[in-house]
């Protein structure tokens, strides 16, 4: 019996047998672990560099599904959303969170057993208390100048 990736034709461990550039669209989207954590407002020190992630969520983030509610038209929306491509990880892979899949293949490290492409489940993320399920605030409702007040605690 297949099991809902191959339905949709990938591979078990794609990742591990292709380069990033060889994966099917579908392929590179199955990689994201829907922890929600690259929707996450963040500061970075202009003399440092170092990313810091806030509380606080994009606008179109859905804080129980933690996803991004308007994904396929979130340009129009939010145009500085960055489309994390094969082409430009290199680029962005500094403020990708470490538990990140995109992050990781690319590192060629090894992906967490919660990861919905190991686990099976996409709710393995929420249950292994990786994502930001519950934990955020709107960006709407925080002054961009308060930002700092907010800053996430936990590891990223």
């Amino acid at each position: 019996m297949k099991n809902r990736l191959q339905k949709e034709g990938i591979r078990q461990e794609f990742w591990k047998n292709k380069q990033m550039s060889e994966m099917s669209k579908l392929e590179w989207e199955a990689l994201c672990d829907g922890c929600g954590k690259c929707c996450l407002n963040k500061l970075e020190n202009d003399e440092t560099g170092e990313v810091h992630y806030t509380k606080i969520a994009c606008r179109l983030l859905d804080n129980e599904s933690c996803k991004c509610s308007q994904y396929s038209i979130r340009h129009q929306f939010v145009p500085e959303c960055i489309v994390l491509t094969p082409k430009n990880i290199r680029e962005h892979a500094y403020w990708l969170p470490k538990t990140c899949a995109y992050y990781l293949v690319w590192k060629g490290k090894e992906l967490y057993n919660w990861h919905p492409l190991i686990s099976g489940t996409s709710n393995s993320v929420h249950d292994a208390n990786v994502s930001v399920q519950n934990k955020t605030i709107a960006e709407f409702e925080v002054n961009e100048d308060e930002w700092e007040d907010y800053l996430w605690e936990e590891e990223v």
